[in-house]
């Protein structure tokens, strides 16, 4: 701008500048710009075209991401209108005063419209003692490291189940990672190993191998507890998409682990005696499948939580059918004091 305030022009490419001044330009940052100068157009007598001082909150470049990044207006028209707002963004609670709000106020100007449909916010993760996480005092622990030694899958379901994702503060411990594996993991892998033992257990007695009955066959069992896990297995699936789709994050994790207690530790305990065959063979099929099945679905649902512990417990779950124990493979866990 001029110092008479009555010449303005914007710079939009490097080249632009470049000519304008005779000067070359490597670096946009303040510092290396600031001392270019423009010669008037209007005559040497009058001056100079400086940089404008005031700096335009970099937060705004952020908030046009919607658009800019496919390069709209100049390209991809159809793309960006059949795409905008978008399903949903995603950040911490820092980002209310930051790209929450420059997404919103500029799509608003732009365009009449929110930026997104949904918003998922999420709370800071603090250092045990409460504080910052710091590099320079090390107060938390190394994300490798206990990724290294719970699995990624623990870390991700400790964080989807706490206070975080209703966007308020976490005080991490890595012992609330080690708790999900003690809690969750263990007993739903055992659940699992208990099914295997038992369907190899009909071969070794020399009865005919372990096939799940169809869904629709179970459907009909006459036993109330196979009548009520595969009940609360269907309210499940649904209040997992119902919930999902509604964004609602912080409702479906405390459910989940709910179903899997129950599975654990009231089907499972309760049908020892069917599982192992003691009520005769037709009824201990019966109950093995259902397990199965629960099972199974249960790897299904837990996936988006849990993706890495899920895949490989649905594949070696596809095995059990066709492959002996010994070539299902076994997921490593810590020592916990009381479980094998």
């Amino acid at each position: 701008m001029s110092d008479d305030g009555e010449e303005l022009i914007v710079m939009d490419s490097i080249a632009k500048l470049e000519k304008l001044s005779g000067v070359k330009v490597s670096d946009l940052h303040r510092h290396n710009i600031d001392h270019i100068t423009i010669p008037s157009s209007r005559g040497p007598e009058f001056g100079v075209l400086r940089r404008v001082e005031d700096v335009f909150d970099c937060w705004f470049e952020s908030g046009s991401m919607p658009y800019a990044y496919i390069h709209y207006p100049f390209e991809n028209v159809e793309l960006f209108e059949k795409n905008f707002p978008g399903h949903f963004v995603a950040e911490g609670l820092d980002q209310t005063r930051g790209w929450f709000y420059t997404l919103m106020v500029l799509s608003t100007a732009l365009f009449g419209k929110p930026a997104f449909r949904n918003l998922i916010c999420n709370g800071l993760v603090l250092a045990e003692d409460g504080k910052k996480m710091s590099k320079s005092l090390k107060n938390y622990p190394s994300p490798m490291e206990v990724i290294n030694d719970y699995g990624a899958d623990a870390l991700r379901l400790y964080l989807i189940n706490s206070p975080v994702v209703r966007a308020e503060t976490l005080r991490f411990k890595k012992e609330g990672v080690f708790s999900v594996v003690k809690d969750v993991f263990l007993p739903w892998y055992n659940a699992y190993r208990f099914l295997v033992q038992n369907a190899k257990r009909l071969e070794v007695e020399g009865l005919a191998p372990f096939t799940p009955v169809d869904a629709t066959t179970l459907q009909n069992s006459s036993n109330v507890l196979d009548q009520w896990i595969n009940s609360a297995t269907q309210s499940l699936v649904h209040f997992v998409h119902q919930e999902m789709n509604a964004y609602r994050l912080y409702t479906v994790v405390p459910y989940l682990l709910k179903f899997l207690d129950n599975l654990t530790n009231i089907y499972v305990r309760l049908n020892r005696k069917r599982l192992k065959g003691r009520t005769g063979e037709e009824d201990c099929r019966t109950a093995l499948s259902t397990l199965y099945n629960v099972l199974l679905i249960s790897c299904k649902v837990m996936a988006p939580f849990t993706p890495f512990f899920s895949e490989g417990l649905y594949q070696n779950m596809r095995r059990v059918c066709t492959e002996s124990e010994e070539s299902i493979h076994y997921c490593s866990f810590p020592q916990v004091e009381g479980e094998e």
